[in-house]
């Protein structure tokens, strides 16, 4: 773009720099922009190059923040210019000036597209470049044909199909619902075929958007991306322009892996061996050089092949060649490649077996958080945190004290949570956790929070065994002179309920205790005041026989503080003066506090709460499923989101969810609105006897009253009585539901569509969508529930509750009480399939928003076919599979009418959606179909399962299916979910009369397994449904 001929835009540009102030430029803007609107008016005696120097002026002005809306027309008319440098100028000042939503992008359309579906490469190319640049919804809907077809065109350049390829990806991302691609894995595949590494990176950018949207329809891409990765990867026929460093093209390397993390697990053999052939090549020939520039190519390559390795489940001696490199990066000089050895050597942790070899760098891992750099020093600490376990929890937890001393400000607060919490769940034994959590406020006792010295207080109460050695450590912590506040406050409570247990020792008699508390009275806050004061009345109770002047100084302490002006202090004051005058009832009423309910602990609350970075999320996701010290297992008998009320259906009587299930359902069950399950104590709770146990309030954290639980065994009981009328509540469809909020969209239609694919909206109304993206792998499954308030109030009173069939292992994390305006939350929803089954889990979801209450009962897509793999079955394997599963119940056999007339074609089609995948050839009718697929669960692993279809041409709706397994259960499923499918029955919609109560009706010959019961929830909603 030369402007050297134009000398009026070369002398306005010298002028407007020369302007001393803001005001002597206003002032020489205005009068170009007079001149300017003054030639403009008079068009017919403008040149061209008149015309295209004002706009090249205008579009400088703009720059300057100025307002040229006078020009926009002039500048989308210079667009259909006959001439190039003409036509330049109007494409390049139009993509800078006018937005996406500009009206006068319309008069445009027309002449873009001639000259896209024109034969001058050039215009082409500005054509192009500006439709992408803008990528508008109008330049989707009209253009976006015309640019699928010359990237598809033999006859272009690869530079006009370079800029296609860029262009429809602008137009994609920005437009995914307007651009039609569908059937376009063909093209893709053929696409794949270029030989011009430039036409291939941009095509690669494409395939990527694609496959991330939607991988099930490009499967046929994926050899030739596997095939392209091993050209690149042995240097064949790769131009030299191409070549950077001496690595070949990184960028579409890059690319090429980044699209395969979209895939599943590949089964093909020999693509998947050829891939770890690459693979090891690339890690085999990655080193740490001299030179930036290659460094930084060859890294972009490597940690994107390490991505892949991860994401394919790669065999152990890969994965220990991956942590074997990651180690020698981490303990290089160069502060960049350290830290990215750090980074994915955390993502590394998600692997299993990993964990071991990991451990062989800890002294190096360690030595990083002394690096001067703050950013490596995090990492070595996420890094560390996620590869504790119990045979290494000491020597970290200790590492992490001693770092302490030095660490930065900013990292204190997160070193001791973190050191807090690893010492929870990896303690061999209670008195070293005492001992860590001690030292951890000594050090940092401005970074403790309250919630870490409160479990330590609760570990101690509920274990006697621990109390005289925790009151022992207080006392060698409170003869020190100089103390935090916070040890002040564990230490008086903790010398407070269990001094006595050290009276016979020297130095620890009741006067001795009082003096060193006493001591730090006139140091602490009024928070601390009212600990001190409790204990005070606790020793002064532990006294046997009283002590007459320790007696008259803590009543004169009590004086004193009954006028101070802290409500509470003057209340614990007043209080303990009075109790303290009652003699020998005083040792009931002040006995040692009870012991604390079991509960979840809140650090780990907090923990994940508080996690930011994707990679720790993953570490403590693994950390969470190693084995815990048996002295620190707690859960909690409460969900976060508040006690379930008895009055709603809320309590229900669940069926084991374990792998070894009582046949007889008898284990009962509190389901929690965070999905966890807790069991029911047969005896109701005891209520204390300690009427000033509430005085403690820090301390006092409260388990369920006695009467709430014996409410909560009555609903239970209640519940046993009449299961099928209260599961037919609990369970009611969601057409029946009588919400005074209409959901938006159909229901039913949301789920279909969510059964074959993996991401979508699950329900939507006026005020909340919850939408679902899942993940499967096996037989296990990640399914996660965004949760968006779509309104500028919060939504408060949300629970979520899981009602899983009994061939489900489910597990929601903690649903938040309240979404805020705008927002939006992710909720984890971990699945396991334990046996084949068609039942379906539901989804109890209920907000409330202003004095509006919501509840919907929704069907969650983890339906069979999520637990299907499609497998390819040559003849010489289907046949004989075939002929072994003689007869039933491991070949079933049904003719099926009244199904939706379809073509081969589409029935094939159908197949591949819920993933079984269909042979063509094996079978010597024409009009039948052949078609394999492997299913996964706990109990039969990966089964094969066979399928063939014979159709009648003259009657579509009928066919005769055959399917045959290794198990009977899974046949039968299997047999009729396909059935089910094929016959497509529409959804009913309820009329708003009410309906009569629905009858449970068992399906007919179906073989019902020994550990299903008629109380199942998931089979309740497939009979109301």
């Amino acid at each position: 773009m030369a402007l050297s001929g134009m000398r009026g835009l070369s002398v306005f540009i010298s002028d407007v720099r020369n302007c001393q102030n803001k005001e002597q430029e206003r002032l020489r803007v205005d009068k170009e922009l007079g001149n300017i609107r003054t030639r403009f008016k008079n068009e017919k005696g403008l040149t061209p190059y008149e015309k295209k120097k004002y706009v090249w002026k205008m579009l400088y002005i703009y720059m300057l923040g100025y307002d040229v809306e006078f020009g926009h027309m002039e500048t989308v008319s210079l667009i259909s210019a006959p001439k190039y440098p003409e036509k330049q100028v109007g494409y390049i000042v139009t993509s800078c000036l006018l937005n996406e939503n500009h009206d006068f992008l319309r008069l445009a359309i027309n002449t873009v597209r001639n000259d896209i579906i024109g034969r001058n490469e050039t215009f082409q190319c500005l054509a192009l470049t500006m439709v992408g640049n803008i990528g508008g919804r109008e330049f989707a809907e009209s253009l976006a044909p015309d640019v699928q077809k010359l990237l598809m065109s033999s006859s272009c350049r690869p530079l006009v199909r370079k800029k296609a390829a860029l262009c429809l990806l602008r137009l994609f991302r920005k437009n995914p619902d307007v651009v039609n691609v569908d059937g376009w894995s063909d093209r893709m595949a053929q696409l794949l075929d270029e030989r011009d590494l430039g036409v291939l990176t941009s095509v690669m950018s494409l395939l990527v958007a694609l496959v991330s949207n939607n991988h099930d329809a490009y499967w046929s891409c994926l050899p030739k991306c596997v095939k392209i990765l091993e050209r690149l990867a042995r240097n064949q026929d790769v131009p030299q322009e191409y070549t950077y460093y001496g690595i070949p093209s990184p960028w579409l390397q890059v690319k090429i892996m980044r699209a395969l993390q979209y895939f599943p697990a590949m089964e093909d053999p020999n693509i998947r061996r050829s891939l770890f052939e690459v693979l090891q090549r690339i890690l085999m020939g990655t080193d740490v050089v001299k030179n930036v520039n290659k460094n930084n190519a060859s890294h972009a390559v490597l940690f994107e092949a390490l991505a892949l390795v991860m994401h394919l489940d790669a065999e152990k001696e890969m994965m220990s060649q991956c942590v074997a490199l990651l180690g020698k990066f981490i303990a290089v000089r160069e502060p960049n490649i350290r830290y990215l050895g750090l980074e994915n050597m955390t993502r590394m942790l998600m692997v299993a077996d990993v964990q071991d070899i990991i451990k062989r760098h800890q002294s190096q891992i360690i030595t990083s958080l002394k690096d001067p750099d703050i950013s490596i020093r995090r990492r070595a600490l996420d890094l560390l945190y996620g590869m504790c376990d119990v045979s290494n929890a000491k020597d970290i937890v200790e590492e992490l004290l001693q770092y302490l001393n030095t660490a930065d400000f900013a990292m204190r607060e997160e070193l001791a949570l973190k050191a807090a919490i690893l010492a929870e769940k990896f303690a061999p034994d209670l008195s070293w956790y005492v001992d860590v959590i001690l030292q951890l406020i000594d050090k940092a006792g401005d970074f403790v929070s309250d919630d870490i010295w409160f479990r330590v207080v609760q570990f101690v109460t509920n274990n006697e065994d621990l109390q005289p050695y925790a009151a022992a450590k207080a006392k060698e912590y409170m003869d020190k002179p100089a103390l935090h506040e916070t040890m002040v406050k564990v230490s008086a409570y903790l010398l407070g309920e269990y001094s006595h247990l050290l009276a016979r020792r020297p130095g620890c008699s009741p006067k001795e205790i009082f003096t060193i508390v006493h001591e730090k009275l006139p140091t602490v806050s009024t928070a601390t005041v009212s600990i001190l004061l409790s204990t005070y009345a606790k020793i002064m109770m532990h006294t046997q026989p009283p002590d007459p002047e320790l007696q008259d100084h803590i009543w004169a302490i009590f004086n004193k503080y009954e006028s101070c002006i802290d409500v509470e202090i003057q209340q614990r004051a007043v209080e303990y003066f009075a109790l303290s005058r009652k003699g020998a009832a005083l040792m009931d009423i002040l006995a040692e506090m009870p012991k604390f309910p079991e509960r979840q602990s809140s650090l780990l609350k907090k923990a994940e709460d508080t996690e930011i970075d994707t990679a720790e999320q993953s570490a403590i996701k693994l950390r969470a499923q190693q084995q815990m010290s048996n002295a620190l297992v707690v859960t909690d008998q409460r969900s976060s989101n508040g006690s379930l009320p008895v009055g709603q259906f809320n309590l229900v009587k669940m069926p084991s969810i374990s792998s070894n299930a009582d046949a007889n359902g008898a284990d009962q069950g509190l389901v929690h609105a965070n999905g966890a399950i807790s069991n029911v104590d047969p005896q109701p709770a005891t209520p204390s006897a300690d009427i000033v146990g509430n005085l403690l309030d820090p301390l006092a954290i409260e388990g369920p009253p006695g009467a709430a639980l014996s409410a909560q065994q009555n609903a239970v009981s209640g519940l046993e009585g009449a299961p099928i009328a209260a599961d037919a509540l609990a369970l009611a469809p969601v057409g029946e539901q009588s919400n005074s909020v209409q959901p938006i969209g159909n229901i039913a239609e949301r789920f279909h569509a969510l059964c074959l694919k993996d991401s979508g909206v699950l329900y939507e109304d006026p005020y909340i969508q919850i939408g679902t993206k899942a993940e499967w792998r096996a037989h296990h499954g990640r399914l996660v529930l965004f949760l968006g308030n779509k309104n500028t109030s919060p939504l408060v009173s949300v629970k979520a509750l899981i009602l899983p069939p009994t061939h489900l292992k489910t597990e929601l994390s903690l649903v938040p009480e309240t979404i805020p305006p705008r927002a939006q939350v992710q909720c984890p929803l971990e699945v396991v399939n334990l046996r084949p089954s068609r039942d379906l889990a539901v989804l109890d979801f209920s907000y409330k928003f202003g004095t509006t209450v919501v509840n919907v009962k929704l069907r969650l897509p983890a339906v069979l076919n999520k637990f299907l793999q499609p497998i390819s079955l040559s003849a010489e394997e289907f046949f004989p599979q075939w002929r072994s599963l003689s007869g039933p119940p491991l070949k079933l056999q049904e003719v099926v009418r009244g199904v939706r007339p379809l073509s081969l074609p589409e029935m094939s089609n159908l197949f591949n959606s819920f993933h079984v995948m269909v042979t063509p050839g094996l079978d010597p009718n024409p009009n039948n179909l052949v078609a394999s697929t492997t299913f996964f669960s706990e109990s039969t692993r990966a089964m094969l399962c066979l399928i063939r279809v014979e159709t009648d041409p003259s009657d579509r709706t009928q066919l005769r299916m055959t399917v045959a397994s290794g198990e009977p259960t899974l046949t039968f499923e299997l047999k009729e979910f396909i059935k089910d499918q094929l016959a497509g029955i529409p959804t009913t919609t309820p009329s708003p009369a009410p309906a009569p109560a629905p009858t449970l009706a068992l399906p007919q010959a179906r073989p019902v397994s020994p550990i299903t019961s008629v109380t199942d929830p998931g089979a309740m909603l497939a009979g109301l449904l």
